[in-house]
C-alpha cells in the first residue's frame, strides 16, 4: 500500500535530472520504484509503499534500501552503481545532499543502452553462443565468491517456496484449484526425493546470498561483459537460496522464450566451471519452481488489469505449462558425439542436449573443455602442445568417462562429446553407459575432408586448439568404421539435428 506523498520529489527528479542536464527526464515505472533517465544518468527512485516482501514506509527505509542495492549490485556491476544520492528540504523544496531534514534518497547509475539489456537482445536474435558462454561463466564467478548463508536447511529454504507457490495459485484465480494441487503434489513429491542433496549443498555451503532476480532483462552487456544488475536486495529470504536455483531463474527465463539450446549453453557452460557440479540434477527442478513463481505473479497481475488481462492470463497459463513439463523425471541414457576434428561436434552437442530430458536438456561434457579445465586455464586459452600427448589425452578420456558415470548415477542425460577415433576410447564410453544400465547411442560425424579443412580455417574455434595438421593427423589413423551411427554434417545444420535425433531413437546397444 501507499503511504507517503512523493509527488513533489518525482516533480523534482523529472525537472532536474542529475549533471545539471535541461532536458526534461524519461521516467520508467516498476511495482516497486521510479527510474529517471536523463543524459549519461539514471535515477532509481523507491515507491513510497509497505509490501509482504518490501517496505519502504518512510525516506529513513528507502535511504537504507538505497545504500543496501548500492552496495549488494557493486558485487557485479560496480561500473554501474554510483553512489546514492540524499534528498532533503531545502528553502525551494527537495534539493540533492543538503543540511536540511531528509524527504527521500535515490540510487544513481550510470545510464546504458537499453538496447544493451539481454532480453532486448534476445528478441532480436543477438545473443551469439560466444556471449551465452561469457554469461553462464559470469553467474558462476559470481556465485563462487557470494557469501554463504546458513539459515535453514537446503529443504526447508525451498519448501517455503512452495507455500508461497500455493497460496499465490489460490488467491490469482486462474488456474482451477483441482490443476492446483495436483501440482503442488508433484512438487512435494519431488521435493521428498531431492531433499538429502538441498540438505548436504546447504551444508557444504552452497546456499548464498544470490542475486534473487537473476532473469534477461536484469543483465546487459557494458564494455563488452555480460553485467548482472538490479538484485533483489530488499528481501534476504527471498535472495539467500542454492546458487543453481539463482541460475534457474535466467535458464527459465531463455526456455520459456522459445531458446531452449540457450538455456542449456548457459546451464552448461556454468557447469563447465566446477561450481555446482553435483546439482545438475535438481536443475530441472528448479527451472520447475521458477517457473511456477512467474505463473502465479503474473495471474496476481492479471487480476487487477484490464485491457492486457487476457495477455497475462494466457502467459501464467504458459509458464504453469513449463512448470508441468519441467517436472516430468528425466530419462538417464548417454549419447556420445565422435568425429574429427571440424565436423561439428560441439554445435550438434549443444543443439541435441534440450531435446534429452526435462529443461535444461542433457549435461554436455566435451573433452576441449575438460582439457583446458584440468590445465587450469580458461576454454579460449590456447595449450601447449604437450598437453595433447597421448599420456595427457588418456586422462581427459578417463575424466570424460567418470563424469558421465556421475551424471548418469544422479539419473540424467548426458552427451559425451570428443573426437573418439580410437576404438579404446569409444570401448571406454560404452562400457560406461552399460554399467549404468543406460541407454546408449553413438554418433559418428562426417563430412569431405576438405570442407573439414575450411571449416578449421575460418570458424571460432572456441575451447579447441585444433588446426589443419592436427585434422591430417588424424585422417592419417581414420577408423573406417566405428559401428556408431554415421551422420553427415556436410548438410544444413537442421539435417544433422534431424539425422542425429532419428539415431537417438532408433537407440544402438554396442557389442
Amino acid at each position: 500500500m501507499q503511504t507517503d506523498d512523493q509527488q513533489d520529489v518525482i516533480i523534482f527528479l523529472s525537472r532536474q535530472p542529475v549533471q545539471g542536464d535541461d532536458a526534461a527526464a524519461e521516467r520508467i515505472d516498476t511495482h516497486i520504484s521510479h527510474v529517471f533517465l536523463a543524459g549519461d544518468r539514471a535515477l532509481k527512485l523507491k515507491r513510497a509503499v509497505r509490501l509482504p516482501y518490501a517496505d519502504f514506509s518512510s525516506p529513513e527505509k528507502r535511504l537504507a534500501a538505497c545504500e543496501t542495492e548500492l552496495r549488494l549490485n557493486r558485487r557485479t556491476a560496480p561500473e554501474l552503481y554510483l553512489r546514492v544520492r540524499r534528498i532533503t528540504e531545502g528553502p525551494e523544496g527537495p534539493e540533492f545532499d543538503g543540511p536540511g531534514p531528509l524527504r527521500d534518497a535515490v540510487v544513481e547509475m550510470v545510464r546504458f543502452d537499453q538496447a544493451a539489456l539481454f532480453d532486448a537482445m534476445a528478441a532480436r536474435g543477438a545473443l551469439p553462443p560466444a556471449l551465452l558462454d561469457a554469461l553462464g561463466r559470469e553467474v558462476a564467478a559470481f556465485h563462487a565468491g557470494a557469501p554463504v548463508r546458513h539459515v535453514a536447511g537446503g529443504a526447508e529454504n525451498i519448501r517455503g517456496v512452495l507455500d508461497v507457490n500455493l497460496a499465490g495459485f489460490r488467491q490469482s484465480g486462474v488456474f482451477a484449484e483441482t490443476t492446483v494441487a495436483a501440482l503442488d503434489a508433484r512438487f512435494r513429491e519431488a521435493l521428498a526425493r531431492h531433499a538429502p542433496l538441498l540438505d548436504a549443498r546447504e551444508a557444504a555451503g552452497e546456499v548464498r546470498r544470490c542475486h534473487g532476480d537473476l532473469h534477461l532483462r536484469n543483465i546487459c552487456l557494458y564494455q563488452g561483459r555480460p553485467r548482472l544488475f538490479d538484485c533483489l536486495e530488499f528481501n534476504e529470504t527471498l535472495a539467500v537460496v542454492d546458487v543453481l536455483y539463482d541460475l534457474a531463474f535466467l535458464v527459465m527465463d531463455l526456455w520459456h522464450r522459445g531458446m531452449a539450446p540457450a538455456a542449456s549453453r548457459v546451464a552448461n557452460r556454468y557447469l563447465d566451471t566446477g561450481q555446482a557440479a553435483d546439482g545438475f540434477c535438481l536443475m530441472p527442478f528448479f527451472v520447475a519452481l521458477r517457473a511456477a513463481v512467474r505463473a502465479h505473479v503474473t495471474a496476481t497481475q492479471a487480476a487487477t488489469a484490464s485491457a492486457a488481462r487476457a495477455g497475462l492470463e494466457a502467459e501464467a497459463q504458459s509458464y504453469f505449462a513449463l512448470a508441468r513439463q519441467a517436472l516430468d523425471p528425466p530419462a538417464a541414457r548417454l549419447v556420445a558425439v565422435g568425429g574429427l576434428s571440424g565436423t561439428g561436434k560441439s554445435t550438434l552437442a549443444g543443439l541435441l542436449a534440450p531435446h534429452l530430458g526435462a529443461p535444461p536438456g542433457a549435461r554436455v561434457l566435451g573433452s576441449d573443455r575438460i582439457r583446458k579445465a584440468l590445465h587450469g586455464v580458461d576454454p579460449d586459452t590456447k595449450l601447449p602442445p604437450e598437453a595433447y600427448s597421448t599420456e595427457v589425452s588418456a586422462r581427459v578420456y578417463a575424466e570424460l568417462a567418470s563424469r558421465a558415470e556421475a551424471q548418469l548415477a544422479a539419473g540424467m542425460p548426458v552427451i559425451a562429446e570428443a573426437v573418439h577415433d580410437r576404438a579404446e576410447d569409444r570401448a571406454r564410453i560404452e562400457a560406461v553407459a552399460r554399467a549404468a544400465g543406460v541407454p546408449f547411442t553413438g554418433l559418428w560425424l562426417t563430412a569431405p575432408a576438405e570442407h573439414l579443412v575450411n571449416r578449421l580455417s575460418r570458424r571460432d574455434p572456441g575451447a579447441s586448439d585444433a588446426d589443419a595438421e592436427v585434422l591430417h593427423a588424424q585422417l592419417a589413423r581414420s577408423p573406417e568404421a566405428t559401428g556408431w551411427h554415421d551422420v553427415s554434417t556436410d548438410c544444413p545444420v537442421d539435417e544433422s539435428l534431424a539425422a542425429a535425433r532419428a539415431a537417438i531413437e532408433q537407440g544402438l546397444t554396442p557389442a
